[in-house]
């Protein structure tokens, strides 16, 4: 009882630091200190001081605002990733594992086709012929992501489909679409959930590379991934032009993953699933 009531201050706290980092998301235009896109040409590569906390870059722009900007393309990129990955994997594998048959094998051999390249190297492939920007690389991203939770759901709803109480519904009279919303999403949206916010942290390095690589976010639009491939050049001059966004990401993607071993726990879903 003590180890259960740990565990459920451990969630109430992640959360809490989550709706924080969603609290700075959303204000981020007021709590910048500077305009995060003007260049001062008399302070490149500054060292942090009062006026600009995280110091300065080539271009002499505050890297504290451009990190406090970024938490906003970070976070939701990889927010938006995840809910659309989510729903569009959640849905096919409700589906396939439902029916079964040739519907099935069509659906599992797409996935199997998705997951024969290693997902960023697909990811690269697809963000590099679409072009560099933001929309493309949650695209990119979202292409590549849906088929862990399409398998993941199918293996769900193949045992689920068994359970006496689905026979029931069936004998009552309700339909294939009423049984799929009403009795089986609401049984496995809990462990679609703990997965989702698993891979959120994944999905932000995901975006991070993509960005450092250049076939992320359109330069000078603020993003920590395309901030650190900028600064990487001159990081013996100024070392806390990579550092500051290397932190922001570093932090961010440590607490997502916090939080999703934290409900993994709490819920007593098996850990190898997910790995």
């Amino acid at each position: 009882m003590e180890n259960r009531s740990r565990m459920k201050r451990q969630v109430i706290f992640f959360l809490f630091l989550v709706s924080l980092l969603g609290l700075v998301s959303l204000l981020a235009p007021y709590l910048i200190t500077n305009d995060p896109y003007t260049t001062n040409a008399l302070y490149r590569k500054g060292p942090p001081n009062l006026t600009f906390p995280f110091g300065t870059d080539k271009l002499g722009r505050c890297i504290f605002s451009r990190v406090i900007m970024g938490t906003r393309t970070s976070v939701f990129s990889a927010l938006m990733v995840v809910a659309v990955s989510l729903t569009t994997g959640t849905a096919f594998g409700i589906i396939s594992g439902y029916y079964g048959g040739l519907l099935d094998r069509v659906i599992m051999g797409i996935c199997d086709i998705f997951l024969a390249f290693p997902q960023m190297v697909l990811a690269i492939g697809v963000a590099g012929l679409l072009g560099g920007n933001m929309t493309n690389a949650i695209l990119a991203l979202t292409l590549t992501g849906w088929t862990s939770y399409a398998r993941l759901s199918r293996g769900l709803v193949m045992t689920m489909k068994k359970e006496t109480y689905i026979s029931a519904a069936r004998l009552s009279g309700s339909g294939n679409i009423e049984i799929m919303l009403e009795h089986i999403f609401p049984g496995i949206a809990g462990e679609l959930i703990i997965n989702a916010t698993l891979q959120i942290s994944a999905v932000m390095i995901g975006f991070a590379g993509l960005s450092y690589l250049g076939i992320g976010v359109s330069v000078p639009e603020a993003e920590w991934g395309s901030m650190i491939s900028e600064a990487i050049g001159y990081m013996q001059q100024a070392p806390w032009a990579v550092m500051a966004p290397g932190a922001a990401l570093f932090i961010t993607v440590f607490v997502f993953q916090l939080l999703g071993d934290s409900l993994r726990d709490y819920f007593g879903v098996g850990r190898g699933r997910y790995e």
